[in-house]
């Protein structure tokens, strides 16, 4: 008899994520949620799991195999309805219990996964349990119901039902002082996701004319792809900002829980620049708190940190390695290039939208425009992430070192390949999925950026050919 096929493939560095139903489908999560719940009783003790799904086409059918998954092995399973994925780490900390969240976040529309976390919202990657629950899917895979199991569990006295919109609602709320808040305008462009479900019921009762565009759940993302990195994905909410005369825009990608403003003039912040402006008001609720960046923050975040009185560590991308870190260091904050936002007090996961409602508030106590605001934050520019294409990137990799380590540069291998050369720095990371470098490279101004940029690509360029 031939085994079933390994669900290695939809198993990535943080989460499981593949296309429907080629590649996940009833079938499949049905025995990832019995890993999960296996896992989560082996790791904790845990007799309960909570589960959750956001709003693509195939999320209810996938929620209900992988609730009937976790029942086969005896554990209850709460169920969370609609939710954004910070509003399942919310819950997950709030009732104690570990939580899957079915989403594929920016992905297309194709696509759906599992994002894992044990209680208290304890994150789960590749080397904090994510194999051991590969191990155990694939071991359950060849018993798993063909439908996935997806009517079995109806009325199941196993499986009860919670709503927890309210309760995140006034959490998020807590960490901002709600009375200073000014009237503002403001667009958040929820890319039909779950922002779309949040974002109003965090903002009632707030002094802001919230204005959504594309605010109706469909996870077929009929207007744009719910990716807000990709500034194509923005030209709709800059015009509306333009349009209207708005305050602040806010781009949330598909699951919610990244966001990124936009100015009054409609400019976009990069991810460090809100990082700097959070950790600042962090910093002066929390005087002298340990502030977490990742490597690949502008060196504003630091520096910002260090004139605010507080202590930055420099971090691995990803939120495994950063709530790690945050557990371990008691810091108060934690943020990413790529718009994740980490709160201690948030039960150290990230959430876009608490971010937000501290720049908001933030704009309030000041009385300023975010353009104006956000000008001490911005001293150096910025490439972006460039991917490149290579046969053999961690050989790339290790002959770009040599090189400018030759050069007399100051390099560390944190994450990837970091060289600081003093007035520019880049960091170079092979992808953890696919056959790509991701460059990022900082600069004191535009001109010497776009020089240090093309000479790091001929570089690549030039070791891919002969390491590949």
């Amino acid at each position: 008899m031939t085994s079933p096929p390994s669900l290695a493939p939809v198993f990535k560095a943080y989460d499981v994520r593949g296309v429907v139903p080629d590649e996940l489908d009833a079938h499949r999560v049905y025995a990832i949620g019995a890993a999960f719940a296996e896992f989560a009783r082996a790791e904790s003790g845990a007799e309960r799991v909570l589960v959750a799904h956001d709003m693509r086409a195939s999320g209810e059918e996938l929620s209900r195999a992988l609730v009937a998954g976790a029942v086969s092995t005896g554990t209850r399973v709460v169920e969370l309805g609609l939710a954004s994925t910070d509003m399942c780490y919310f819950a997950s900390g709030d009732l104690d219990a570990p939580a899957a969240m079915l989403t594929a976040s920016h992905n297309p529309a194709a696509y759906n996964g599992v994002k894992f976390c044990l209680s208290g919202a304890r994150p789960v990657g590749r080397d904090t349990g994510l194999g051991e629950i590969l191990r155990l899917a694939d071991a359950a895979l060849g018993s798993a119901p063909a439908d996935g199991g997806v009517g079995s569990v109806a009325g199941d006295p196993r499986v009860e039902h919670a709503d927890v919109l309210a309760r995140f609602a006034a959490h998020v709320r807590s960490f901002v002082d709600t009375s200073v808040l000014a009237p503002m305008h403001i667009v958040a462009d929820t890319a039909n996701g779950m922002g779309g479900y949040i974002a109003p019921r965090v903002f009632a009762g707030l002094p802001f004319d919230l204005e959504l565009l594309y605010g109706e759940l469909d996870g077929t993302f009929p207007n744009h792809p719910a990716d807000p990195i990709q500034p194509a994905n923005l030209a709709d909410l800059r015009a509306r900002i333009l349009e209207v005369r708005a305050d602040v825009g806010l781009a949330f990608d598909g699951d919610a829980d990244r966001v990124f403003l936009v100015d009054e003039l409609a400019e976009p912040l990069s991810g460090s620049t809100t990082t700097a402006i959070v950790a600042r008001a962090m910093l002066d609720k929390h005087p002298g708190s340990t502030v977490l960046y990742n490597l690949i923050c502008s060196h504003t975040v630091p520096e910002v940190v260090a004139e605010r009185g507080g202590k930055a560590i420099r971090t691995q991308v990803g939120h495994s390695f950063i709530k790690s870190v945050m557990a371990e260091t008691g810091a108060v904050f934690g943020g990413e290039h790529s718009g994740h936002y980490y709160f201690r007090d948030n039960f150290r996961a990230d959430s876009g939208i608490i971010a937000a409602l501290v720049v908001l508030e933030v704009l309030s106590r000041e009385g300023v425009t975010l353009s104006e605001l956000r000008r001490p934050y911005e001293r150096y520019a910025d490439s972006g992430e460039i991917n490149t294409e290579v046969a053999r990137p961690q050989a790339v990799v290790d002959a770009l070192a040599s090189r400018y380590e030759a050069l007399g540069a100051s390099t560390d291998r944190l994450d990837g390949l970091t060289v600081d050369l003093g007035d520019w720095w880049f960091n170079l990371r092979a992808s953890n999925t696919e056959p790509l470098l991701r460059l990022n490279v900082e600069a004191a101004d535009t001109t010497s950026l776009a020089a240090h940029v093309d000479e790091v690509r001929g570089a690549i360029a030039s070791l891919a050919a002969t390491e590949g």
